[in-house]
């Protein structure tokens, strides 16, 4: 369990250039990508690096870490594989930390935002055509900053001519289905982010 020991605005929080300079030689950097290097109150990005990755997008990281994936990460690796990615990274609309997202801050850090628009902006242009699964679930109506978190990546994601994707039922109320209990070959279908942007301005 991670539950956040304060506010994203009392720590000081790394620029994602800074984030990017990595120190640590814990894990292996040629097969691990992870920002930042160490474990903290928030997390940019995890993932493995590959010629052909799988972006998937959740609301915000847990306990994962490098060789230490938690059942959701390990989910998202089984499936990417299954749909022919070489490889995983996991993202969040917002990246502050907590297991459990009632924990999350109420207020948007928008330095937080910012910073994690930028590494957003950064996966999306490991790929001449990005691939991105849309897969928060309904934990995205848990807090009211996080429809305009998802407004911001739909626009970086067209920026780059990203493909999105879905996989398992949407839910009744519009949302992606979160990767956690999906079969390991669960296919990928198209996920219409002009059409959601409609779904999220109406609640």
């Amino acid at each position: 369990m991670h539950i956040p020991l304060s506010d994203t605005v009392d720590i000081e929080v790394l620029t994602f250039a800074d984030a990017m300079i990595s120190t640590n030689d814990a894990y292996d950097k040629s097969r691990w990508l992870y920002v930042p290097d160490f474990y903290s109150e928030y997390r940019y990005i995890l993932g493995t690096r590959g010629d052909k990755p799988l972006i998937c997008i959740g609301v915000n990281p847990s306990t994962a870490a490098p060789d230490n994936l938690d059942n959701t990460l390990k989910s998202v690796e089984r499936i990417a594989h299954a749909n022919g990615y070489d490889s995983f990274i996991m993202f969040n609309v917002y990246a502050q930390r907590a297991t459990n997202p009632d924990d999350m801050e109420q207020d948007c850090n928008v330095l937080l935002h910012k910073e994690n628009m930028k590494a957003f902006d950064y996966i999306l242009g490991l790929s001449e055509k990005p691939s991105v699964w849309a897969a928060w679930g309904n934990i995205i109506e848990k807090r009211r900053y996080l429809p305009d978190c998802v407004r911001s990546m739909i626009a970086l994601g067209t920026k780059h001519r990203a493909k999105w994707y879905s996989a398992g039922k949407i839910s009744k109320k519009g949302h992606p289905h979160h990767p956690l209990y999906l079969k390991k070959d669960t296919p990928l279908d198209p996920f219409d982010v002009a059409a959601y942007i409609e779904v999220i301005s109406g609640q």
